[in-house]
């Protein structure tokens, strides 16, 4: 296991717990919100540095931010990027404990 560097902590901001992300462990797939200015080797090493797994594949994704409207008043959401990140077969991450 590699040492997680204090990068590693910047780099994967939260892991992300929804309906759709829970139906991608299937695939061996885990979903991360990730720093918008984070590479797809930098999110390889994190992730293999913090959780202790192996790294297949990552995709990535930004979202950007809708307008919205909450009692006349305006305001913008923020806009994340997130990782779908692909793990080896017979790997998992216990999301349910922490890091």
């Amino acid at each position: 296991m590699v040492a997680p560097k204090p990068r590693d902590f910047d780099v994967i901001v939260s892991p992300i717990i929804t309906e759709k992300a829970t139906r991608i462990l299937e695939n061996n797939q885990v979903a991360f919100k990730v720093a918008p200015d984070a590479t797809k080797p930098q999110i390889k090493s994190a992730i293999e540095a913090l959780y202790g797994v192996k790294v297949v594949g990552v995709n990535t994704v930004n979202i950007k931010g809708k307008n919205k409207v909450f009692k006349g008043i305006r305001g913008k959401r923020a806009s994340i990027r997130k990782a779908m990140v692909t793990l080896a077969e017979g790997q998992t991450i216990d999301l349910s404990s922490g890091v």
